[in-house]
């Protein structure tokens, strides 16, 4: 009977992720997930109060994932993005080349402190409809606002909910947190400009008057509730730090932050539930859940041991080793499967791991990995399908092998980077 669960539950993943991957007859990817993890219960790899058990205990990650996405809502629709798209404008003096960098430090901001999905949903049709008005080339910065969203993504623990997932499984301080994957991520972010510099030197080359660009809406509209929204995101920013520093539950802080900024727009009447409800992904939640259960029926199988004895093998003993080990798994994982079920999986199996195994650098070095990997391809996160998405309706094609081109020309040495920083601050 025990052999026959293990055969079933591997069976199980191994179709959740296909289906996953190939979306059958349109199948969406929450449905794959949650059908998926019903399917390990019905095989008896996880007991219905397991199940339940799990999905109660991951309120926070739940929390932070919806508290966000209305937060990010509220700044929107508050005229927060147009304005910082407009003063990018500018501040760029005419310039091409510095537009481009001031969209990268756009997006640095806001994927620190609103997490990456938010910066390439949101900043994405902003700078879109920015560079259209100076009728400028809208590759560049558009790749720009998927690229940096991922690339600065692991500056905080907050910059991505991947980094919650891992550091729930692996909690570690702040300051440690700090120490070791800031120094990447912002060795990641310098060769990202740099190397998009380069590849984008031909469409930056002519200058453009900014006279042309009209004064936002936003601030003659509702000048109070943009002040507020402002002042509301700095604050939630600050307790967002807090919290990672106390070791609080950052869920908690993100749907406390989102009633603040909700209740301002309620106030000066401006908050349009219908609006809000659209811009939430609710299949988010039920591909997370889902995902959560068909892991936790893997690791029940026992088939996580194999795969924590595979990667300790690839990681050996020597840190360095180590480090590319983890980031590379990631990386691979994330562009197979998507970053997220490529995550769950790789912490299972870690920590499967002995005790002794280095698990704080591999727990940082799958951050790394799946944070920045992603930028290769168009699969490797949900935030990048919907980007392409985005930029279709607004008549802008951007195929997968055009994207794989321009991931193929910076993100290996993204990648690269991002790991040797890791490892020389001691992993």
């Amino acid at each position: 009977m025990a052999d026959e669960r293990v055969i079933a539950a591997g069976v199980v993943a191994a179709a959740t992720l296909l289906a996953v991957m190939l979306r059958p007859r349109g199948l969406a990817e929450a449905a794959s997930a949650l059908l998926g993890a019903a399917l390990m219960v019905v095989a008896g790899a996880v007991g219905p109060r397991e199940a339940a058990g799990l999905l109660l205990d991951a309120w926070n990650v739940f929390g932070f994932f919806l508290g966000l996405m209305l937060i990010a809502a509220a700044a929107d629709h508050a005229g927060v993005f147009d304005v910082l798209a407009w003063q990018a404008a500018r501040r760029a003096g005419g310039s091409q080349r510095r537009l481009l960098v001031n969209v990268f430090a756009i997006g640095v901001v806001l994927a620190a402190f609103l997490s990456n999905d938010a910066t390439a949903l949101i900043l994405t049709p902003v700078v879109y409809t920015l560079v259209a008005r100076l009728g400028l080339p809208a590759r560049p910065y558009a790749f720009a606002c998927t690229f940096i969203a991922d690339t600065a993504s692991f500056l905080l623990p907050v910059s991505n909910p991947i980094n919650i997932l891992v550091l729930q499984r692996f909690p570690q301080p702040l300051g440690g947190y700090l120490q070791h994957l800031l120094p990447a991520a912002l060795a990641a972010i310098a060769v990202n400009v740099a190397a998009f510099l380069l590849l984008f030197r031909n469409d930056l080359r002519r200058g453009f008057d900014v006279a042309a660009l009209p004064r936002p809406a936003a601030l003659d509209r509702a000048p109070r509730l943009f002040r507020f929204t402002v002042l509301g995101l700095v604050a939630v920013g600050a307790a967002y730090l807090l919290a990672a520093w106390q070791g609080w539950p950052l869920g908690a802080v993100a749907l406390a932050g989102a009633a603040v900024l909700l209740g301002g727009a309620a106030r000066w009447g401006e908050l349009a539930a219908e609006r809000l409800a659209r811009e939430v992904s609710w299949g988010l939640f039920g591909f997370l859940a889902g995902f959560l259960v068909v892991v936790r029926g893997v690791e029940n199988a026992g088939l996580t041991d194999l795969l924590g004895r595979s990667l300790a093998a690839l990681a050996g003993s020597d840190p360095l080793r180590t480090t590319l080990a983890a980031v590379l798994a990631a990386a691979v994982g994330a562009n197979l499967v998507n970053n997220l079920p490529a995550t769950l999986i790789q912490l299972a199996a870690i920590d499967s791991l002995p005790a002794d195994a280095p698990r704080t650098l591999l727990a940082y070095g799958t951050i790394v990995g799946a944070d920045l990997g992603p930028n290769l391809t168009t699969v490797g996160s949900l935030a990048t399908v919907l980007w392409l998405l985005i930029l279709r309706r607004r008549g802008l094609e951007v195929t997968s092998g055009d994207y794989f081109r321009v991931g193929l020309a910076t993100t290996p040495a993204m990648l690269l980077a991002a790991a040797l920083a890791l490892w020389l601050t001691g992993g």
